[in-house]
């Protein structure tokens, strides 16, 4: 039985993900779905749409591990990498995932905070006199 890996990233979130054929089981950090994300059913959402999409819902074992950044972003991490290890295990998943959106990254990250600055562009209050 094959195993593929992949990797996923979003803003400092990064999953290492291995799919294997099974039952559709889906782990994260040695967590069920469920019991990671909790009542955040928009984030399971986002996790199983490349499964639903290609239609290996009930096909594949999924196993991951995921870390930084917060819950939303490392939703959409997993995603990424499931995508791209789907891509691995049936090439002709590419058609279907690429125009999605779902293989590629979105590199969008938190700005930096400037000096003399209170955040990245918000500054202090001015007064002219």
């Amino acid at each position: 039985m094959d195993k593929y890996y992949a990797t996923g990233k979003r803003k400092t979130a990064v999953s290492k993900v291995w799919l294997k054929e099974g039952s559709g089981i889906i782990r994260i950090n040695g967590k069920s779905l469920n019991e990671y994300f909790g009542g955040l059913s928009s984030l399971k959402l986002i996790i199983e749409q490349p499964f639903k999409v290609t239609g290996y819902e009930s096909k594949l074992d999924c196993d991951c591990q995921v870390l930084g950044s917060g819950l939303s972003a490392q939703a959409q991490a997993i995603r990424h990498g499931i995508s791209k290890a789907l891509v691995m295990f049936d090439p002709q998943a590419r058609n279907i995932l690429k125009p999605l959106g779902f293989l590629t990254r979105d590199q969008r990250s938190v700005e930096r905070k400037k000096y003399g600055l209170k955040k990245a562009r918000k500054s202090f209050q001015w007064s002219k006199r």
